[in-house]
């Protein structure tokens, strides 16, 4: 399998990945998994799409994630892979599709409108 380059996105991070058969390194930002999340549960949601199709440690992935917080980062690299994965064999589409992880998740943080002290939230009513 030659490189595969994709990316995954969600609330206002971007991830870009490539991915290619190896030993099972995953590198984001420069740095291993387990040093940038610290965080056993964020590490699991990365590596959700590889566990269900029971190939953990078959791909090295080189990862550039930025925005966001470090869970919608997680959410972002798991739909990279999983759109990765799918590129690389079209029959493992339904196992990953059942799973919700070919879904970009569209909600997205509400702007602030004007006369409001937030998104929805006025500011407190005052009778006198």
């Amino acid at each position: 399998m030659e490189i595969s380059n994709t990316s995954g996105r969600r609330k206002t991070s971007v991830a870009r990945i490539y991915m290619q058969a190896g030993q099972g390194n995953i590198t984001i930002n420069g740095r291993d998994m387990k040093t940038y999340f610290g965080n056993e549960l964020l590490e699991n949601i990365v590596n959700q799409p590889l566990a269900t199709l029971e190939q953990v440690g078959q791909y090295d992935i080189k990862v550039n994630v930025r925005g966001g917080g470090i869970s919608a980062q997680a959410e972002a690299i798991r739909l990279a892979i999983s759109k990765a994965l799918v590129g690389d064999n079209t029959e493992v589409r339904p196992a990953l599709k059942k799973e919700g992880f070919l879904t970009r998740d569209p909600r997205m943080v509400e702007r602030k409108k004007f006369g409001k002290r937030k998104a929805r939230r006025s500011f407190q009513f005052s009778k006198r």
